[in-house]
């Protein structure tokens, strides 16, 4: 039984629904006491401490304790080309992603990478990870062991692809089916670990890929699946090339039962009134990576009106089109992003998103996310004072939402004191 002491944030509703500065609880002296890797009480740290004198106590000062980041789509296997220079979508999948990719059916550089990717990703505070594998098996498996060894909730796939690739990356539709199967059976359900079924985007993927995908996705209705849409004009429009009869880029997932409650869309940013609509109706998720969409020239989020639809919203780094490992960047992005878009989002806003919201859009929001009794022990502690730049911002700060916001536009991995991954320490 431990016992961590420092500032306590507790989402008790969705910021974007009525006031986002009174969605949250903040204790400013709390704790919160951990038992067989849950949170078994969140109060007041004197409190606490009178009922708990067995517990062992870790006092974190003024930091922040709060859920670990949920990450809701990357690509760890483009951990090594991170911030590659200068390349609009599809050049950047043909100059910087597919070479790499295809080095993956090598075990020993898949557990490499996938090690590196974790070490940056929790010294980022980052305790939940959503990744595109590669094609190859070794890639899911060293994903997979990665995270188990650490402990963390991990959720991944092997990303199938049987066109528009190089031959090294390029599968068939029997092999998506049957490799898939044969991991979801190896991985899922095993500690804290999830398997997604994952089609790259419609560009890459046969009709009879989609296809076999979807009856994949119909017999195992209880994972999810993930994939791109509507990323950038050039990809929409090769899509309406590829499958001339679909009414848009939505219809061609909605043809092979690939869209539903479970759907991962990634991106998500040129969607037609009619995507928007059947999207909400199906009740699939959207993951916003904002870092990516300005990094490769994407466009501009719709978080204000996919919000006031009612659509289930995801926060991502899109590691590696991405320039960042960190949801603190990531929160910022999306912060520039509303700000270019008319939409202020609030620093409550822009936590809940990292965290519980995003939880919610992978449709674990029952298991973490929150600092609350019941809830797995993800936790992180934050110090809102990491840097002289922040901290002398911070000071000033009349409010917990102030004293966060600094951290958020400018803080990185100094930032994260220490990070709890079902309870045990992990950084």
């Amino acid at each position: 039984m431990e016992l961590l002491l420092g500032q306590v944030l507790q989402f008790n509703t969705n910021p974007f629904e009525g006031r986002p500065e009174d969605a949250a609880t903040h204790i400013r002296r709390g704790a919160v006491l951990v038992k067989g890797g849950v949170i078994a009480e969140v109060g007041e740290a004197d409190a606490l401490r009178a009922q708990h004198p067995e517990a062992n106590v870790t006092d974190m000062g003024d930091a922040l304790l709060s859920p670990g980041f949920v990450d809701t789509h990357v690509h760890y296997p483009q951990t090594a080309i991170i911030a590659s220079w200068g390349k609009r979508l599809i050049d950047w999948l043909n100059s910087y992603t597919f070479p790499e990719e295809s080095r993956f059916g090598d075990a020993g550089h898949a557990t490499e990478i996938a090690e590196t990717y974790f070490d940056l990703v929790t010294a980022a505070g980052t305790t939940t990870t959503v990744s595109y594998c590669t094609i190859h098996p070794e890639s899911v498996d060293a994903y997979f062991t990665a995270a188990q060894t650490r402990g963390l909730r991990a959720l991944g796939g092997k990303t199938c692809m049987d066109r528009n690739a190089p031959d090294t990356l390029q599968d068939t539709a029997q092999s998506a089916y049957d490799d898939s199967k044969m991991l979801l059976e190896r991985w899922h359900g095993q500690d804290r670990l999830s398997y997604v079924i994952t089609p790259r985007f419609a560009p890459t993927s046969t009709p009879e890929q989609l296809e076999a995908l979807g009856s994949l996705w119909a017999e195992h209705p209880d994972l999810l699946m993930q994939t791109h849409i509507s990323e950038q004009h050039e990809e929409i429009a090769w899509v309406a090339d590829l499958f001339p009869d679909a009414r848009d880029y939505l219809d061609v997932y909605e043809r092979f039962g690939l869209v539903g409650k479970g759907a991962l869309l990634g991106h998500a940013i040129h969607l037609t009134e009619r995507e928007r609509d059947r999207i909400a109706e199906l009740g699939a998720s959207v993951i916003h990576c904002p870092t990516s969409n300005m990094f490769i020239g994407s466009g501009l989020f719709d978080m204000k009106g996919l919000m006031e639809q009612g659509h289930r919203i995801g926060l991502a780094s899109d590691t590696g089109g991405g320039s960042s490992f960190s949801m603190l960047r990531t929160m910022a992005a999306a912060y520039e992003v509303g700000q270019l878009s008319g939409t202020a989002l609030h620093p409550a806003q822009l936590w809940w998103l990292a965290t519980a919201g995003s939880a919610a859009s992978i449709h674990l929001d029952d298991k973490i996310g929150r600092l609350a009794p019941g809830y797995e022990a993800d936790i992180i502690a934050v110090d809102l004072a990491s840097t002289p730049a922040i901290a002398q911002r911070a000071a000033r700060a009349e409010s917990i939402w102030e004293a966060i916001f600094p951290t958020i536009m400018m803080g990185d991995d100094r930032a994260i004191s220490a990070v709890w991954a079902g309870g045990r320490k992990i950084r």
